[in-house]
């Protein structure tokens, strides 16, 4: 093969390795598009939400034996965000999150189960206030590839599932306020041996 033809075919080449399944690989989230999103009901009148921003940890993923995955990620509670400044500020105190004394919310998988061509299940120890018990979560795979912005291998999912907030001392308004949480996770994880992202890149 020329030199006049050899460059393109290695572009070509490199270009389908980015556009390929994910193999195994180390992921990191990214705590622009990483967020849990949470709603609980108010007395049965309704059913308020807020969102937690700025999930960090790391990914290990291996499309071809997602049993093998493991999830460590952690979720700073100071994050929580309602869009009314009182709300936030109440459930960062001692009566909910307690914030200033509990600063992490962190969640650890045990075991990672393929249920469907593009669903799981990940059980795993949630830390919060403290007390870590044992959670399950509902998970579709999303996407693969290259990040069009950055061309890191990025792999997405979204989880969800209910947290009993009881179970981690967090009583204050029981029942009005509802025990059971419901949450909806969306996460980007960047593959982390790829080039750095560009600085335009959100």
């Amino acid at each position: 093969m020329t030199r006049r033809f050899l460059k393109p075919a290695l572009y070509t080449l490199a270009l389908l390795a980015l556009a390929s399944p994910v193999q195994a690989a180390e992921y990191k989230f990214d705590p622009n598009h990483t967020s849990v999103i949470w709603n609980a009901g108010h007395f049965g009148f309704s059913a308020p939400h807020g969102i937690f921003s700025g999930g960090e940890g790391t990914l290990h993923f291996d499309e071809n034996a997602v049993e093998k995955s493991k999830v460590d990620v952690t979720i700073k509670t100071a994050g929580l965000a309602t869009g009314i400044a009182k709300f936030d500020e109440h459930l960062k105190s001692k009566d909910f999150f307690n914030s200033e004394k509990f600063p992490d919310a962190k969640f650890v998988s045990t075991k990672v189960e393929k249920t469907g061509e593009k669903t799981g299940k990940v059980t795993g120890d949630l830390t919060l206030l403290g007390v870590t018990k044992p959670l399950t979560l509902d998970v579709i795979f999303n996407k693969s590839g290259a990040h069009p912005m950055n061309q890191k291998p990025t792999v997405g999912f979204t989880a969800t599932g209910v947290i009993k907030r009881s179970d981690y001392g967090m009583n204050f308004g029981v029942p009005n306020v509802t025990d059971d949480v419901q949450i909806q996770i969306e996460a980007e994880a960047n593959g982390t041996d790829a080039k750095a992202p560009s600085e335009k890149a959100e």
